[in-house]
């Protein structure tokens, strides 16, 4: 039997119970850093099927490391475990994670054949806080020759185009007052945010078709009879590469200050959660995943032409440039509802949801294998 069909199998007898642990995580959502129950079941799972389990793992008491193999070098197959607060996981990481196990598990009697080792890496808070540049700073993938990892989508897509994003903190402070009697006796810092929002809304002209900027307000004050004088509020910068990213921050604070200046209050801002940069596809691992997706009858178009305003971001694009690295979107069938959307959550606990558990899993396995008996480790990276 070859190794292909071995690690099929071996998936195979582990498929129903991938389904119900996509489906528990769809029931039991939890947001960065606060995946305990999550992590502690995805760990328990792959210490039941015989993997080496660390967790907690690297510093994070959410992220897990479950190894199989003793030596060769390493593929690192990332798990992702957080949902979005409000609307669950409306990003389909319950897919993401069980496709990691899954392929994992396919792996795990093949790895000393091989000669390979293989590491299926829960990875928290990957929505807003960027844990896997903890991770790349603890040293979870200083032994990597490979990283890899599926994400669920509207559509099939091998190299999605991805853009580097910074979170910032906003803080307006002003002064309270009646705001019938003595309104002129305080300094509205709700009237801060009002501008500053609307200044970013009037840089949107000059504004890139990957440049994006959105914010919430996350306080506007106390009651509507005072005067707010504070106000909190929470932004996304995001561009196609860093360096366009730094010159949108500029312009960004450039919108705050004035903001600040007009209203008498004072700025304060700050950085939230890490960084995340571009995603670069290496295309050797892009060519193997292609062509065993494309033996499950899935047919991937190229990221190259997609509409790169479309893109999101990902804190495996950090990944990408320190170890070679893949992120192919795999299609649900989820219709109209897009990612961050409840509909798209429902969708990930549907058959389509199921098939690109299992094309996922066996995807990243077989390429794995191939990358593993075309000893291409050499080629990777170019």
């Amino acid at each position: 039997m070859d190794h292909k069909t071995r690690a099929q199998e071996s998936l195979t007898a582990a498929e129903v119970a991938l389904y119900e642990m996509s489906r528990w995580m769809y029931d039991n959502p939890e947001i960065g850093h606060q995946e305990h129950r999550t992590s502690a079941r995805l760990a328990s799972f792959m210490g039941e099927r015989g993997f080496r389990v660390t967790h907690p793992a690297y510093g994070l008491e959410t992220a897990f490391a479950a190894r199989s193999g003793t030596a060769g070098p390493e593929v690192v197959i990332c798990a992702e475990l957080d949902a979005l607060p409000g609307v669950g996981h409306a990003c389909g990481h319950n897919i993401i994670a069980a496709a990691g196990l899954g392929a994992g598990i396919a792996l795990s009697d093949l790895a000393d054949d091989l000669g390979i080792r293989v590491t299926v890496l829960g990875t928290p808070a990957e929505e807003k806080l960027g844990g896997k540049v903890d991770l790349i700073d603890a040293g979870a993938f200083a032994e990597a020759a490979a990283a890899m990892m599926i994400h669920p989508s509207p559509e099939d897509t091998l190299d999605p185009k991805m853009l580097a994003v910074v979170h910032k903190v906003v803080e307006f402070e002003g002064k309270t007052a009646h705001a019938s009697a003595s309104p002129w006796e305080g300094r509205n810092a709700l009237d801060a945010f009002v501008q500053a929002y609307d200044n970013i809304s009037m840089l949107r002209q000059a504004m890139k078709p990957t440049d994006k900027i959105h914010g919430i307000i996350t306080h506007g004050g106390d009651a509507p009879n005072i005067i707010p004088d504070y106000t909190r509020s929470e932004w996304y910068v995001r561009a196609a590469t860093p360096q366009r990213v730094d010159e949108l921050v500029g312009r960004f604070r450039g919108c705050m200050e004035g903001a600040a200046t007009a209203t008498g209050c004072r700025l304060t801002m700050s950085g939230l959660g890490n960084d995340t940069t571009d995603l670069i596809s290496d295309p050797v691992l892009g060519e193997l995943f292609d062509a065993n997706i494309s033996a499950l009858g899935r047919t991937m178009q190229r990221g190259a032409d997609r509409d790169p305003s479309r893109a999101g971001s990902t804190d495996m694009g950090n990944v990408s440039h320190v170890v070679p690295s893949i992120h192919p979107m795999l299609d649900i069938n989820s219709g109209d509802a897009v990612n961050h959307q409840s509909e798209f959550a429902a969708h990930t606990i549907t058959a389509d949801g199921d098939r690109a558990i299992r094309d996922g899993a066996l995807g990243m396995a077989w390429t794995i294998i191939d990358l593993a008996t075309g000893n291409r480790w050499a080629d990777l990276g170019g």
